[in-house]
């Protein structure tokens, strides 16, 4: 099976992953793009490291593409809503052992407001 990526956008037509990725420095940049591809190529097969599911029920099917380049670490929700296209939802700089939890928020909002506006199928 082919995998596909397709950005969030809000309904202003921003999309937060672009702009996050934009505002990476180059080889970091690089790094998350490598990553995202890894993604399209190998699809839910694609385990840790590189991907970990975020627990508990609100987060249900939310998932994080996790980055590092040098001492840099960041992070990339995304979700599969149905069939063979994932969601690429919010990114974010890891500066914290934890993750905060407004970053999580922010990524259930976004998979919220995808799932009201395209419902599963998207």
């Amino acid at each position: 099976m082919s995998w596909n990526i397709k950005i969030y956008a809000r309904e202003n037509g921003s999309e937060p992953v672009m702009e996050f990725l934009n505002s990476l420095p180059p080889k970091h940049q690089a790094k998350a793009i490598w990553e995202i591809d890894l993604l399209e190529e190998h699809g839910p097969a694609l385990r840790e490291p590189y991907v970990k599911h975020i627990q508990g029920e609100r987060y249900k099917g939310l998932m994080e593409l996790r980055i590092q380049q040098g001492g840099d670490i960041s992070r990339i929700f995304y979700f599969l809503p149905v069939g063979n296209t994932f969601v690429l939802l919010h990114g974010f700089v890891k500066k914290d052992q934890k993750t905060p939890a407004r970053e999580l928020e922010t990524a259930a909002r976004y998979m919220q407001d995808y799932r009201r506006r395209f419902g599963e199928n998207g």
